[in-house]
C-alpha cells in the first residue's frame, strides 16, 4: 500500500505511535511555532568576539598530496560551477539559487518557514535537492583549498555565497528553516569553514565581526534548542541538532546563552548517542549509511570539544570505540560495509573530493584516535579530514582519564543485539561475504529507515555485489518507487500472499513491525575452511512462519539457503537480486552469473528451488522490479531472479533450497 504523509490518514497513524510525552512535547512545539510567527527576537550585540578553535601548527602540511590534490580538482570543478547532488548534475553553483530544485524545475515558495509545504513535491520540489547545496558543505571543501593552497579566490567565493545565502534566507523564513538536522549540519560547516579560512585576512569580517553572521548563528542556535528531534523521531535526526549546536556553541560561544546551549547540547549528544548505539557497536537504526553519519557527526562535535577544552563524558569516546570496532569487523574485503535499510548520502563534514572512500577515512580518523587492532582490514587510500580530526581530538590512549575498555580480540561475526551475522569464506580468487539479517526490525516505534527485509541475505565476492541489497533510490515525491525499493520483494528473502513482512504507514513510517530471532549464528568455521552456519525466523506473516537457514562451505565455495515456511498453503515469492556487474542466464531453475573484476572473468552458478517457476526481471516499471541503487536519486537495471508457487507448512513445498557455487 503506498500512503503519502502529510494526509489525514497519515497523521493519525503517526499520532498512533507517540507517546504521551511526545504528544506533549509537539503540542508545545506547535503553540511556540505560533509565538514565532510574529515574535522574532534580535540577536543579542556582541562585542569583542574572537574565534580561537584553529588548528594547530603544521596540521595542513600533514594532509597527504593525493588527498590534497584530489580536493583541489573538486574545488576547481566547484568554483567553475559543477556540481552533482542524487544524480542530478548542477552547472549553476558559481550563483546558486537556494531554493531551486533542478531535477523538477521547481522553485520552493516563500513565507514562514512552517508553512511551507516541503512535503509536497508538486508544490515545492524534491526538497533534498534543495536542502543539500544549502547544508554548506561544497563550501568547507572550497575552504579547505583555501587552507592547503592559500589561494584567496576560494576563500572569496566561500565568502560571497555565505553572504548571499544569510541574506536570502532570513532567520524562520523559507524552507531552509524547516528542519533541524539542516541546521545543525550547517552551523557544523559554519565552523570548519571559520576554522578552514583561518589565515585569509576576510575571515574575521565575514564571522565574527559580521553582525549578519552572527544573527544567523545565534537564530540557528536558538532554533535547535527550542525544536529537538523527539521521541519516535529521535533517530540520526537528534544526534546532527544536538552535534551542530555543540559544535558552535564551542567554536562559536560569543552569547549570554552559549554556555547553557553548550550544556543542554552535550547532554542531549550523549543521552542520544547511547540510546541511538548497541552495546555492539552498530547503529540502532540498521541502516549502514546512517552509521557512518552518525559517526562523524560524534566525532566531529568531539574534536570541538577537545579544541575548546570542554570535558565530555567518557560514555561518549567509548560509544565512538565500539561504533570504529563495529564498522572495522562488518566491512568486505573491499573495506564496504553492508547496504542495509535506508541510505540517502548523507555526510557530517565534507572536506574530501570525489573519489575518497568514505569507510576507508572513517578506519583512518579510528586509528588516529584509538588505535587499530590486529584484525582491522588493512586501509589504503588517504583523505584529507583524518589528519584534520586527529589534530583535534585527543587520542584515546593519552587521555588521562581513559577508562579501561575491553575490546574484541578477534574479528566479530555476530552482532547478536542488532541480529547481524557476516559470515566469510576465503578464496583464492577473493573473498566470500555474505550479511545475514536477523535483527530488528527498525529503532524507535516508527522505524522510519527500515526496510522489510528480515531474514534478507547480501552477498559480495571480492567486494562485488552478487546477491545485492538494491538501495534505496528516492525517499520524497515517487511514493511507488519508494515503497519498491523498502519491500520484502524488493530484497532478498521469502514474500507470502504478495505482503510485505512489516505493515508501511508513510514513507517514513511503519505500524507493524515483524520480529526476527537468531536461532543459530557459527561464522567461525568458514574462514578455516569448514561450514558456517546461520538460522533465523520472523512472524511477519500471520499464520506463518518463515525460517531461513544459511551455510557457508569455504572449501567448497558454496553457499546454501534454505527456506521454510511453517504454516497454512500460501502463494510464495522468493526474489534473488543481482549486483549490477552480473550477468545472467536463466534457464529453468539454474542461472549462470557472470562478471568481471579488475579485468578477470568470474563466474558462478546459482541453482534455485525447482518447486517454484523462476523469471527473470530486469528494469521493469509497471510495477518496479528488477533495480539497482548505487546512491541516492540514482538507479539501474539490474536482473532480478523471481520464484512463485505455493508453500505449505504441512507438506515437502514448505521448504525451498538454493545453492550458489563459486568457481576458481
Amino acid at each position: 500500500m503506498t500512503v503519502s504523509s502529510g494526509s489525514p490518514g497519515w497523521y493519525l497513524r503517526r499520532l498512533s505511535r507517540m507517546g504521551p510525552r511526545e504528544v506533549g512535547g509537539r503540542a508545545g512545539d506547535a503553540v511556540r511555532r505560533r509565538r514565532w510567527r510574529s515574535a522574532r527576537p534580535n540577536c543579542p550585540s556582541v562585542t569583542g568576539a574572537r574565534f580561537t578553535a584553529v588548528l594547530p601548527a603544521g596540521t595542513v602540511a600533514a594532509v597527504p598530496p593525493d588527498a590534497a590534490k584530489r580536493l583541489i580538482a573538486e574545488a576547481d570543478r566547484l568554483m567553475a560551477g559543477h556540481v552533482e547532488y542524487f544524480g542530478v548534475v548542477r552547472d549553476d553553483l558559481a550563483d546558486p539559487d537556494w531554493w531551486y530544485d533542478p531535477k523538477t524545475g521547481r522553485r520552493a515558495p516563500w513565507g514562514y518557514a512552517f508553512d511551507v509545504p516541503y512535503r509536497d513535491e508538486d508544490a515545492a520540489g524534491d526538497v533534498k535537492q534543495i536542502w543539500e547545496l544549502s547544508r554548506h558543505q561544497y563550501l568547507t571543501v572550497l575552504a579547505a583549498a583555501y587552507a592547503i593552497t592559500g589561494d584567496d579566490r576560494y576563500a572569496e567565493r566561500v565568502a560571497e555565497h555565505l553572504r548571499l545565502w544569510w541574506a536570502a534566507n532570513a532567520p524562520l523564513r523559507g524552507v531552509h528553516w524547516i528542519s533541524g538536522i539542516e541546521l545543525g549540519i550547517r552551523l557544523l560547516s559554519w565552523v570548519w569553514i571559520r576554522r578552514l579560512l583561518d589565515g585569509w585576512p576576510g575571515a574575521a569580517g565575514l564571522f565574527e565581526d559580521n553582525p549578519v553572521a552572527l544573527n544567523q548563528i545565534w537564530h540557528h542556535q536558538r532554533w535547535l534548542a527550542a525544536f529537538p528531534s523527539r521521541g519516535s523521531s529521535a533517530n540520526n535526526h537528534i544526534i546532527a541538532e544536538a552535534a551542530g549546536q555543540f559544535a558552535a556553541a564551542c567554536a562559536f560561544g560569543w552569547f549570554p546563552t552559549s554556555a547553557r546551549w553548550r550544556a543542554d547540547a552535550l547532554r542531549s549528544l550523549e543521552r542520544h548517542l547511547r540510546s541511538n548505539t548497541f552495546d555492539s557497536g552498530l547503529n540502532r537504526e540498521l541502516a549502514t549509511e546512517y552509521h557512518g553519519l552518525v559517526l562523524e557527526l560524534a566525532l566531529a562535535a568531539v574534536a570541538e570539544a577537545d579544541a575548546a577544552g570542554v570535558p565530555v563524558p567518557a560514555s561518549i569516546r567509548l560509544v565512538l570505540l565500539r561504533m570504529t570496532d563495529a564498522l572495522a569487523a562488518m566491512v568486505d574485503s573491499r573495506l564496504r560495509p553492508p547496504r542495509q535499510g535506508d541510505a540517502d548520502d548523507g555526510h557530517g563534514l565534507v572536506v574530501d573530493g570525489a573519489g575518497t572512500d568514505r569507510w576507508a577515512s572513517l578506519l583512518a580518523t579510528g586509528d588516529a584516535v584509538f588505535g587499530r587492532l590486529a584484525w582491522w582490514p588493512a586501509v589504503t587510500g588517504t583523505d584529507v579530514r583524518t589528519p584534520l580530526l586527529a589534530a583535534l581530538i585527543q587520542p584515546y590512549a593519552k587521555r588521562e582519564a581513559a577508562p579501561a575498555v575491553s575490546r574484541p580480540a578477534s574479528r566479530p561475526t555476530h552482532f547478536a543485539d542488532a541480529g547481524m551475522t557476516i559470515l566469510r569464506g576465503p578464496g583464492e580468487t577473493g573473498e566470500i561475504w555474505c550479511r545475514c539479517d536477523g535483527g530488528p526490525h527498525g529503532f524507535l516505534s516508527i522505524a522510519a529507515h527500515a526496510h522489510a527485509d528480515a531474514l534478507s541475505v547480501e552477498v559480495r565476492h571480492d567486494g562485488v555485489d552478487v546477491l545485492a541489497d538494491p538501495g534505496t533510490f528516492c525517499y520524497h515525491g515517487q511514493p511507488e518507487w519508494r515503497q519498491y525499493f523498502r519491500s520484502t520483494l524488493g530484497h532478498n528473502t521469502l514474500q507470502l500472499d504478495s505482503g510485505d513482512q512489516s505493515v508501511s504507514g508513510g514513507p517514513f513510517l511503519w505500524t507493524r513491525h515483524a520480529r526476527s530471532r537468531v536461532l543459530v549464528a557459527d561464522a567461525s568455521d568458514a574462514s578455516g575452511g569448514g561450514t558456517a552456519r546461520w538460522c533465523a525466523e520472523h512472524d511477519g506473516y500471520q499464520r506463518s512462519v518463515h525460517r531461513r537457514r544459511v551455510e557457508l562451505t569455504a572449501a567448497a565455495r558454496e553457499l546454501r539457503v534454505v527456506d521454510e515456511v511453517r504454516g497454512p498453503r500460501r502463494a510464495v515469492r522468493l526474489a534473488f537480486h543481482l549486483g549490477p556487474a552480473i550477468a545472467a542466464d536463466l534457464v529453468g531453475s539454474r542461472a549462470q552469473l557472470t562478471w568481471t573484476r579488475d579485468g578477470e572473468d568470474r563466474s558462478a552458478e546459482l541453482d534455485l528451488p525447482g518447486q517454484l517457476s523462476w523469471r527473470a526481471h530486469r528494469g521493469e516499471s509497471d510495477p518496479p522490479l528488477g533495480w539497482y541503487s548505487a546512491g541516492f536519486g540514482r538507479k539501474e537495471p539490474a536482473t532480478t531472479l523471481v520464484g512463485t508457487g505455493f508453500a505449505d507448512g504441512a507438506a515437502p513445498s514448505g521448504e525451498f533450497t538454493t545453492v550458489l557455487r563459486f568457481h576458481g
